[in-house]
């Protein structure tokens, strides 16, 4: 078993292997001393059996569907977990990011086809094929899934007996139960929302920025501005215009001449059309010229391409490996613009950059020399800069410190002299690292409606999309005035609006019920836009949901990663039920089982270490100058003679804070008390109220066994454990269960 300790007391990682570790775990959360804490789990499928004992043997059950989200063979992850175990309670709930979760589900492929998918094992006449096997054992076991001989067979013993209680719980028809049908596919709801999003739209447009991101590409461009609702005559102008410059360039042309001729970027004069190296993401609307700085081949010209801007012409010219972003302080001395100054800039910065050759301290310099009134200050900080942010020779002198706290020599900019000093680089990293900022970028962009809009369209083309333009037509012009205020409702009406694949229909009454539930946008569009152009707006946005509610009928079909989530939380939600009707029920309602159980056991297995019975006593401050009196009269009294003898109905001077018991290695400040009927600790006070406080040990209690009742919990986790085991016994026994060793076998890649 792996530890990491975290920088947080009790904030523990846990990642087991083996079922006897998971059973030493549940020895330390199984004890009758008050502990909480804060706890990350990460389990794999041989955790189930122990968490299963220990969320749902002594401490209710919260909520069934965190378990199968949980406890299904994969990944589990619960965070945080706090559990007070001396009264069996559990304070706060599992938080789930199933997002999370789904985007390391999406990330495993499969491409195998029906020949080449063998069935790998079956349990009674339920096939388990090599695709399901291998999309959860590599998933539960990440990056030790080394697919070698032990590791394929441990956990196909795993995954069979999961198997097996599946098989169970379907013959008990509790799939056909409504409550978990209503359950499942409310599931299945809450993740095809945003399943298709995720997984065609933003996986892959943030794929796709994280490679652009590892480099930065040197483009020119000529632009044909466009105005931002430009009519299709300007749209054709522009575009005749950026045809002229395309053919300029192919007729020899050289692109800074053919810039300087027809772009209207105002820049253009100072650079001939040249942006130097720029790097993903391009500023938003510029997708498509991003697209193509970074598919073009190098010395290529592109064909007109339309942003937000208009219509560009773009050559590249270099590809390098991105800069990233860089760290720096810096001294500037400025060049002083008209009189002669007296201490010239060069001569300044020189007998700088010689003083920190000889150690001198670059901030205090900073402070005193920089003539960056922003930064001095600061020691010279200006923080964290990437390409283009300022001139090239400070850009170039920033990223060409190789080393965190080099320094560079004098560098000239039109501010002045600077001398820089590298604080740290910071690199791309994984994707995995990566992602989450990413997609924050991503979906403030245009480029992730527009491939919205482009999955749409292909939806709706490989549906082969039908509108009934008459019925629609009928239904516009039957809108009278109500139309434009809330009074208006739809009304039934089954004449066909639109239709995708063999039978997927909207109707002209489904179109309605849109609009009488989009009011507010139906009631704002309509006042801007007249009725006809705002029916026609919002006819598209429901086309789109339309479309998208139909592609989402298909996802079990067309995408083996949604087909496997809901197998998982299907077969979740069937394990969860049988095994607590069978197991966790009987276990803990089964009273004479239990006992009986606990009567066989080996109590060497239920046993107490040496306890000290306690008593905190605590002295107000106003009373100080008595506890040093308290505490011994203390020692040879019980806490009821103690507050007999110095409380009294005007002044409650001794208070009983906690009467408790410890058992040995419980408590670190009750292990240093001597073990001894009568001992007091000195007294302590306390920072907060400057109270007084002691403890005294009533009584020594020997180690020895446990009653049943003192060592319920752990009992009840073996007894859950034994009728597990009995339960798996007598399925092998109903169920036949066939491995395919040739097919296994071929699995090993060690």
């Amino acid at each position: 078993m792996k530890y990491r300790k975290g920088h947080e007391r009790g904030d523990v990682i846990l990642q087991t292997v083996k079922y006897e570790s998971s059973r030493a775990i549940a020895q330390s959360f199984y004890n009758d001393t008050e502990v909480s804490e804060k706890y990350c789990l990460i389990l794999t499928l041989t955790e189930v059996k122990f968490y299963e004992k220990a969320l749902f043997s002594q401490i209710p059950i919260v909520s069934k569907s965190l378990y199968f989200r949980n406890f299904a063979p994969l990944y589990y992850i619960l965070s945080p977990l706090t559990i007070n175990l001396s009264s069996n309670k559990m304070y706060s709930n599992m938080i789930l990011r199933i997002p999370a979760l789904f985007a390391a589900f999406l990330a495993i492929t499969f491409s195998l086809t029906a020949q080449e998918d063998p069935v790998l094992f079956s349990v009674g006449d339920t096939p388990v094929n090599v695709s399901e096997f291998e999309y959860i054992y590599s998933k539960t076991n990440g990056d030790n899934a080394d697919f070698s001989k032990a590791s394929l067979e441990e956990y196909l013993d795993l995954y069979t007996k999961f198997k097996l209680k599946v098989k169970r719980a379907k013959d008990m028809q509790l799939d056909t139960i409504p409550t978990l049908q209503q359950e499942l596919a409310g599931y299945r709801r809450q993740l095809a929302d945003s399943y298709l999003m995720d997984k065609e739209v933003m996986e892959r447009l943030t794929k796709e920025v994280y490679e652009r991101k590892k480099q930065d590409v040197d483009i020119a461009h000529i632009l044909v501005s466009l105005p931002k609702n430009a009519n299709e005559k300007q749209v054709a102008a522009a575009l005749m215009k950026i045809n002229k410059a395309k053919n300029a360039v192919e007729g020899g042309k050289s692109f800074a001449e053919t810039a300087l001729e027809y772009s209207e970027d105002k820049n253009v004069k100072k650079n001939y059309g040249r942006l130097g190296y720029v790097t993903a993401l391009f500023p938003n609307g510029y997708y498509n010229l991003e697209t193509a700085a970074y598919e073009l081949p190098i010395g290529e010209v592109s064909d007109p391409v339309r942003t937000s801007a208009g219509f560009h012409l773009v050559k590249v010219f270099d590809r390098r490996p991105a800069r990233g972003e860089v760290e720096i302080k810096h001294i500037l001395r400025r060049v002083s613009k008209g009189k002669v100054p007296k201490r010239f800039p060069k001569n300044v910065i020189d007998s700088i950059y010689l003083e920190l050759g000889k150690g001198a301290d670059f901030d205090k310099i900073a402070r005193v020399e920089s003539q960056d009134k922003s930064s001095a200050g600061k020691g010279g900080y200006i923080g964290f800069f990437g390409i283009n942010r300022y001139e090239k020779p400070f850009e170039d002198a920033a990223f060409g410190l190789l080393n965190d706290g080099d320094f560079s020599e004098p560098v000239e900019t039109s501010a002045g002299w600077h001398i820089l000093k590298r604080v740290s680089k910071k690199e791309l990293q994984d994707y995995n690292i990566e992602r989450a900022r990413l997609q924050n970028a991503v979906k403030k962009d245009a480029r992730y409606e527009e491939a919205r809009e482009a999955m749409i369209a292909r939806i709706q083309k490989e549906g082969n999309l039908r509108t009934n333009d008459a019925n629609y037509a009928e239904f516009v012009n039957s809108l009278d005035s109500t139309f434009l205020t809330f009074k208006w409702k739809g009304e039934p009406n089954d004449k066909v609006l639109m239709q995708l694949g063999d039978d997927y229909t909207a109707t002209v009454g489904d179109f309605a019920e849109y609009l009488t539930r989009a009011s507010r946008k139906r009631l704002s569009a309509a006042r801007k836009d007249g009725t006809q152009r705002a029916v026609a707006d919002l006819y598209k946005e429901f086309t789109e949901e339309k479309t998208l509610s139909y592609e989402e009928m298909q996802l079990e079909a067309k995408y083996p990663e949604f087909r496997n989530l809901m197998r998982e939380y299907e077969e979740g939600i069937l394990l969860f039920e049988a095994t607590k009707m069978l197991v966790w029920d009987k276990a803990s309602q089964d009273t004479t089982g239990l006992k009986a159980f606990f009567d066989k056991s080996d109590k060497k297995k239920y046993q107490w270490k040496d306890r000290v019975r306690t008593t905190t006593y605590q002295v107000d401050y106003e009373y100080r100058d008595i506890a040093e009196k308290v505490r011994q009269y203390a020692k040879d009294h019980t806490p009821t003679e103690v507050k007999a003898k110095f409380n009294t109905p005007e002044a409650r001077v001794v208070k009983i804070v906690e009467e408790k018991t410890y058992e040995r290695g419980r408590d670190e400040e009750t292990d240093k008390l001597k073990r001894e009927a009568g001992f007091t600790s000195l007294l302590k006070i306390s920072p907060k109220d400057k109270s007084n406080s002691f403890v005294k040990v009533e009584e020594v209690l020997s180690a020895g066994p446990k009653t049943l009742s003192e060592a319920r919990g752990y009992v009840v986790a073996d007894y859950q454990d034994y009728l597990e085991k009995q339960w798996v016994e007598q399925l092998r026994k109903d169920y036949d269960v066939k491995v395919n060793q040739k097919v296994l076998k071929g699995m090993m890649k060690k």
